[in-house]
């Protein structure tokens, strides 16, 4: 699993829990839902760490709080 895919897996895993939409996460955190649903596609490679901060201040978490999840322990190491 690369990096991406785990912060996408733990986005969807909180939106699940919480009964969050993609595009009232994208109004929770003040950004466009394009911003959002680009982030969940699976052909963008990458997300920045400013864009997982406004999700997560959305969500009311911190980046600990979001990061400190098994879904971040195992991944391979990624070479470009």
């Amino acid at each position: 699993m690369t990096v991406k895919e785990a912060v996408v897996c733990r986005f969807s895993e909180i939106c699940a829990d919480r009964n969050i939409k993609i595009n009232e996460l994208a109004n929770l955190s003040g950004v466009t839902p394009s911003t959002a649903y680009s982030m969940m596609d699976s052909n963008r490679k990458d997300v920045s760490i400013k864009t997982i901060k406004k999700f997560c201040d959305g969500l009311e978490i911190t980046l600990g709080e979001f990061f400190s999840n098994a879904v971040f322990d195992n991944l391979e190491q990624e070479i470009f």
